[in-house]
């Protein structure tokens, strides 16, 4: 709705314009430089908008990125912010649309020079990618953000678990990033057989992986608890594009 009435006030300032430019000379009318102005500062407000909009939701992606199945992430993991998403698109700015005009019009009459420079400006950003580890763009190595696939699969739905939420397990990054989808997978189909020689068996093999002494008696609440806590590094991770199928990846 916002967006329709956006173009709807665009469309109406251009057709008002057009008209007064058809009467009058743009530097003799002070009603056609209103109005010149006014359409530069909605189309302003309206992009930016529209980057705003679609790229702070919870897809992280405007229309376009979502039909190639990429999407914005902060690098750092957390929540992309306003600030960011400003910051990449006023970057984009430079890197591209200014030098793009000046290269296109030849500098507005300044001479040849002016259009080779602005060349120049604008292939030292479109390369500036192939010279950086992550392959960013200028905006988000500013803006503290990266492109990532925006992955369309999701985990099977979770089983429930009678995990209490003061368990007395805890596992950290590393510990968690031993396994993938696929051990989540062969962890669950074992909780739901709930043979106890087979948890047994499992949760051997798992402290052996993550270095811990296993116990006796707590085989469930420990495969339940690290069943929890994998899952849910699992699913954090794939929000951002980041992946692991199994153990080997």
């Amino acid at each position: 709705m916002l967006f329709g009435s956006l173009i709807l006030l665009v469309v109406a300032l251009v057709s008002v314009g057009l008209e007064v430019l058809d009467s009058e000379d743009i530097g003799s009318s002070p009603a056609l430089e209103f109005v010149v102005v006014l359409l530069i500062v909605v189309l302003f407000f309206a992009r930016f908008g529209y980057f705003l909009w679609f790229e702070l939701g919870p897809r992280g992606a405007t229309p376009g990125k979502r039909a190639v199945g990429i999407r914005i992430a902060a690098r750092g993991g957390g929540r992309l912010t306003a600030e960011a998403v400003i910051a990449r698109n006023l970057v984009r700015d430079v890197e591209v649309w200014i030098p793009a005009v000046f290269a296109v019009s030849g500098g507005a009459g300044l001479g040849g020079a002016v259009g080779w420079a602005a060349g120049g400006w604008l292939a030292v950003f479109v390369l500036f990618p192939f010279f950086n580890r992550d392959a960013l763009r200028a905006g988000d190595l500013v803006a503290g953000t990266w492109v990532v696939e925006a992955e369309r699969r999701k985990l099977l739905p979770a089983m429930s678990v009678a995990t209490p939420s003061t368990s007395e397990y805890r596992f950290g990054e590393a510990e968690l990033g031993v396994y993938g989808e696929h051990e989540l997978q062969v962890l669950e189909a074992v909780l739901r057989q709930g043979s106890p020689e087979a948890e047994r068996q499992v949760m051997e093999a798992i402290c052996g992986k993550l270095g811990w002494e296993a116990g006796r008696g707590d085989e469930r609440a420990f495969l339940e608890a690290f069943y929890t806590a994998l899952r849910a590094r699992l699913e954090r991770n794939m929000r951002f594009g980041r992946r692991k199928k199994d153990k080997l990846s």
